[in-house]
């Protein structure tokens, strides 16, 4: 048997290696697309599914129009506010924090606008409710001040507005429902 010079050895080593991460590549790019048939089937069969649910959500020009109303609703009355829109989860969609609103007001307008969606009620009858159950005020990420109040769409809530700011939760919560208001027009 003839002994390979270096130069072959390594040439050759070269050409396995090469040959094997091919071979390697090709078997892992065709399991990889193997499943992308799945989705399409997947989807017609979702469709026809009773486990999952259609929602309404605001999209991000809808909030943003509903929290510059209530900034808006605000300014008119001299307040000087900020505003959070949420979406059904809590999950922020816009926050605006009006001119001179002060350093709190963003953080509280957020919870307010978290809790009415929360409880699918405006945050001044909440506050009530806990005469009832003190301990609902416990709950994380919550604020029970007059201020907040859900979008409503079919009497479900898909949103909520939260104000904060002004002298009174009064006055805050009549903003938010300027904002609710100006997603009807």
């Amino acid at each position: 048997m003839k002994k390979l010079s270096l130069r072959a050895r390594v040439l050759t080593g070269t050409v396995a290696v090469a040959a094997l991460g091919a071979g390697t590549f090709g078997a892992v790019s065709a399991n990889a697309s193997a499943p992308a048939a799945a989705p399409a089937a997947a989807v017609k069969a979702d469709t026809n599914n009773r486990n999952l649910q259609q929602s309404t959500h605001l999209t991000v020009a809808a909030a943003t129009k509903a929290a510059q109303a209530t900034l808006d609703a605000a300014k008119k009355e001299n307040q000087r506010v900020s505003v959070a829109v949420v979406d059904r989860n809590g999950n922020t969609i816009v926050t605006l924090r009006g001119d001179g609103a002060g350093p709190q007001s963003p953080e509280s307008a957020v919870k307010k606008a978290f809790t009415a969606v929360s409880w699918n009620a405006p945050t001044s009858e909440l506050v009530k409710r806990l005469e009832q159950a003190p301990n609902l005020k416990d709950i994380p990420g919550t604020l029970f001040l007059g201020g907040g109040a859900p979008v409503q769409v079919k009497g479900a809530p898909v949103a909520g507005i939260g104000v904060a700011g002004a002298p009174s939760g009064d006055l805050d919560e009549k903003f938010a429902k300027a904002g609710v208001a100006a997603l009807t027009r």
